[in-house]
């Protein structure tokens, strides 16, 4: 089928906006979304931070109320893989009511690692809301500094 957009060269920024617009109202309504291979549900995914040091890809998961027991961190084939299930209780009062909410849900993310990845020695820290992963570089990834000779 044609395209109605009558440039071409946009293509992918369209898509992407999309992408964001679809995974924007799965949120909002709170469409599950089935984890691949395992046959789970899972009901909400943790925004992520993607970045890139020298000697390490770092990866960053919003992960608040939720305990680091509950979360499940693996490497297999070159995808980091983030799932685990956040359960939350909020309790109120008060002389006239007793309000009691729960929420439990199953969360899943996963990102491709790129080439060079160390996949044998990632590091997995929480504290704050936030699960940091650490994935370093092979050796032969990291660059290598040159050193500059002055010419006599």
């Amino acid at each position: 089928m044609r395209s109605l957009i009558p440039w071409r060269a946009g293509e992918k920024v369209v898509d992407q906006m999309r992408n964001e617009m679809d995974d924007m109202f799965s949120r909002f309504f709170g469409l599950p979304a089935e984890i691949p291979g395992d046959g789970e549900i899972a009901v909400w995914a943790p925004r992520l931070d993607v970045s890139e040091t020298d000697k390490a890809f770092i990866v960053k998961a919003d992960l608040p109320g939720v305990e680091p027991k509950d979360v499940e961190v693996s490497v297999r084939d070159g995808v980091l893989t983030l799932k685990g299930e956040k359960r939350e209780v909020r309790e109120e009062k008060e002389k006239n009511y007793h309000r009691t909410e729960r929420f439990v849900g199953r969360f899943f993310r996963s990102v491709e690692l790129p080439a060079g990845a160390d996949e044998e020695n990632v590091l997995a820290t929480a504290g704050k809301g936030v699960l940091t992963v650490s994935i370093p570089k092979k050796p032969e990834m990291q660059p290598k500094k040159i050193a500059v000779k002055a010419e006599e």
